[in-house]
């Protein structure tokens, strides 16, 4: 009887290493480093908010305003907005001033800030009958009164910045009436006051300078 000859198996084969110079692990690196690449565009793409000044503390009318009164703030702004802010990429100007009060962690307006040479000014409201619509925070507007005997000669407040418009529902607005609060010369407000009183049956006329 013959014997079946057991069949020898076959030789073990070993999968080698690819070597750093195996084009394959060149091209694995290329596409993970353009993932990364790729990637962190997309995430900066997708962050649309500005860092922007806002103080750190309460400031008054007259307090000097310098990098250390200040804290970065990230912001999502509307496609309008973000001019009447300093964001921290702006030079600040020197020897810069509050005209008005700010509150604590409330960004900066540039509306609210001058020289030093303006701490003396003060913040008036304004019950204005006519305004242009564009008017807003950071406007420079004349202020003109008319009444029952005639129109002026002119602006009895001229080129005044516009520190703050309130919303139409804290006031005013039922009386077909707008608020103002402009930033005025102590001297200036004195007198404004003192020619309003004079006027008989008073409107307040404002016009845009810029």
């Amino acid at each position: 009887m013959a014997t079946e000859q057991a069949s020898s198996p076959p030789p073990a084969t070993r999968t080698g290493t690819p070597g750093w110079r195996d084009p394959r692990l060149w091209i694995g690196v290329l596409v993970v480093a353009a993932s990364v690449v790729i990637g962190a565009r997309v995430v900066d793409g997708a962050d649309d908010t500005v860092q922007v000044w806002a103080v750190a503390s309460d400031l008054g009318a007259g307090d000097r305003v310098g990098e250390e009164d200040l804290v970065a703030r990230r912001v999502r702004f509307a496609d309008e907005g973000l001019d009447r802010y300093f964001t921290v990429d702006d030079a600040l100007p020197p020897d810069l001033a509050l005209v008005r009060g700010v509150g604590a962690d409330e960004l900066l307006p540039r509306a609210a800030v001058g020289s030093a040479d303006d701490a003396g000014t003060v913040s008036v409201p304004l019950a204005v009958d006519l305004v242009p619509p564009a008017v807003a925070e950071g406007s420079v507007v004349d202020v003109y009164l008319t009444g029952s005997a005639g129109t002026p000669d002119g602006p009895v407040l001229d080129d005044v910045v516009v520190v703050d418009v309130p919303a139409l529902d804290e006031g005013f607005g039922a009386s077909g009436e707008r608020q103002l609060v402009v930033a005025v010369d102590e001297d200036d407000a004195e007198g404004f006051f003192a020619r309003l009183a004079r006027v008989e049956n008073p409107v307040t006329t404002v016009t845009q300078v810029s």
